[in-house]
């Protein structure tokens, strides 16, 4: 990169169109996302913590449901704040150093989440498939690479695709057409060619969502099987159950994924590309936890043993057990 490409890149602030800009809808639905994002943040952090609180969760697939909502949790406070300010302030800018964190951040995180997704997959094939052999195969320290494989494999990505990013120039504009620094909107205003970038995010890309969702078919198929040939009817119902809940996760953010990143360009529409972003920034975080909650009767005792735990201990008839040793 020259220094001149890298002067003119350093020194753009750049600004966010938002989701409207119609003053009528402004306060309505700064409202309804601030909501949405409290929601966010209290069903996906209250996730984490019930898994950790409750012994009973303490397995490999709600070690990785803790991270899943983990994920969700971060990438919804990476984009839905800076959304919320953009139905307030008049000139909705952003510095070329935090949109650049953000579009970092964004790429690292969702790569994460679609590889984890199919690490549940798999979970799920050993825990049905081979039950006999689970705790052997699905150990700790298995779970723990596997985490952290999907992070390191994101943070790759990452560091790639916002390499390629700061190679490019934006000289001719500074209005991303977005709510957040997303890659198509900064690929259409950029002044240099975006060629290779393109090229980088539909190669990468492929690679990351057909090895998940391979990896989740073959994964599935093998449960099916499994299930259908040899379970009772009472671990039926529960297996499919889990498995219906991971199913809708999966369909419904790589349907997203797929729809707003490996389309052709000729088909994007800025209108639709934002209202499909705000589903899987903004709806999907909050429906994972949500659906897993609401299909998995192992979350609804655990909560309900929090709720009646917190209820007797605040309770004035509770009385803490004295101490032996105490006269």
């Amino acid at each position: 990169m020259s220094l001149r490409g890298a002067w003119s890149s350093s020194a753009v602030t750049f600004v966010l169109s938002g989701l409207t800009d119609d003053p009528q809808l402004q306060i309505p639905l700064f409202l309804l996302f601030l909501a949405t994002y409290i929601a966010t943040l209290l069903t996906n952090l209250g996730m984490i913590a019930l898994i950790n609180i409750d012994l009973r969760l303490q397995t490999p697939m709600y070690f990785f449901l803790q991270n899943l909502a983990f994920m969700d949790a971060v990438y919804s406070t990476l984009v839905t704040p800076r959304m919320l300010m953009t139905f307030w302030v008049e000139m909705k800018a952003i510095s070329y150093a935090a949109c650049v964190t953000q579009y970092f951040t964004f790429i690292l995180l969702i790569i994460s989440e679609c590889l984890l997704l199919a690490v549940m997959a798999y979970d799920r094939y050993v825990a049905i498939c081979k039950p006999l052999l689970y705790i052997l195969i699905m150990s700790k320290r298995t779970c723990w690479s596997l985490v952290k494989g999907s992070y390191l494999w994101g943070l790759l990505n990452s560091v790639i695709h916002t390499g390629g990013l700061l190679k490019l120039t934006f000289c001719a504009s500074n209005l991303v057409n977005h709510f957040f620094c997303d890659i198509v909107p900064l690929f259409r205003i950029s002044s240099s060619s975006t060629a290779l970038n393109e090229l980088l995010v539909f190669t990468l890309g492929s690679l990351v969502e057909m090895s998940s969702i391979t990896t989740t078919c073959i994964s599935y198929v093998l449960i099916i099987q499994t299930v259908l040939r040899t379970c009772s009817k009472e671990r039926k119902s529960k297996a499919f159950s889990t498995c219906t809940s991971h199913l809708v996760t999966v369909t419904l953010f790589h349907g997203t994924i797929a729809f707003m990143y490996f389309r052709p360009a000729t088909s994007y529409s800025l209108g639709t590309d934002k209202l499909v972003s705000l589903f899987y920034t903004v709806a999907i975080p909050l429906l994972n936890p949500l659906i897993y909650s609401w299909r998995n009767r192992e979350v609804k005792d655990a909560l309900r043993r929090a709720i009646a735990t917190r209820a007797l201990l605040h309770s004035p008839f509770h009385c803490p057990r004295r101490s032996q040793t105490e006269p």
